[in-house]
């Protein structure tokens, strides 16, 4: 569970909220992170690497392996998946994960993928972003900054007793959100594949 940490995101500027409902959800997500990949990356040059992080032991925190686990069903093989319901990316392993990317891939785009809590009126808001999260910061762990890019999903209401609200967050909203960001990242990977054929 993170917290968004780029000037731009806390400003406010430059950052999509899309909520979970809407119908064309999917669409603008996969629009958003198209044009930002374009903008950010020249398309075949770097690595693109999804870091999906989260824990399936608890409901709240489970969204990022869960979008994991689903772009992997997709097939695609635009986006370099760590994190999923099978092999989870966490507080305990964030830090060697990260090396090991860094490690496998030279100067890899990062999209960081995330579950984060915020006000009553932004739960169910999937939010993208340039830039940085700080994973862990809504429940106080110190983890290293992390992402290129940034795609959160506010899951439940934070403020107080976070590790707790993370455990009672409902299992519906999570899913719905997770399927959400995993068909808008499988149809950048499609619509990317599909203009720029072999690159990775």
């Amino acid at each position: 569970m993170s917290v968004a940490k780029n000037l731009q995101t806390l400003l406010k500027i430059d950052c999509l909220k899309i909520h979970v409902d809407d119908p064309l959800a999917e669409s603008k997500l996969a629009w958003d992170v198209m044009s930002r990949l374009q903008k950010n990356c020249i398309p075949g040059d770097r690595t693109k690497v999804l870091l999906c992080i989260g824990t399936d032991r608890s409901t709240g925190d489970c969204l990022g392996p869960l979008v994991g686990t689903k772009v992997n069903a997709f097939g695609q093989n635009y986006f370099h998946i760590f994190g999923t319901l099978e092999e989870p990316v966490h507080a305990g392993n964030l830090k060697e994960k990260i090396e090991q990317i860094k490690n496998l891939y030279e100067d890899p785009f990062i999209i960081a993928v995330d579950a984060s809590l915020g006000r009553l009126e932004s739960v169910g808001f999937i939010n993208i972003g340039d830039g940085s999260i700080m994973p862990g910061a809504g429940v106080n762990k110190e983890l290293p900054p992390v992402g290129d890019l940034h795609i959160t999903g506010v899951v439940n209401v934070g403020g107080f007793l976070e590790f707790l609200v993370l455990q009672n967050t409902r299992l519906n909203t999570v899913m719905r959100m997770a399927e959400v960001i995993a068909k808008g990242l499988a149809r950048t990977a499609n619509e990317l594949s599909n203009k720029l054929p072999g690159v990775t």
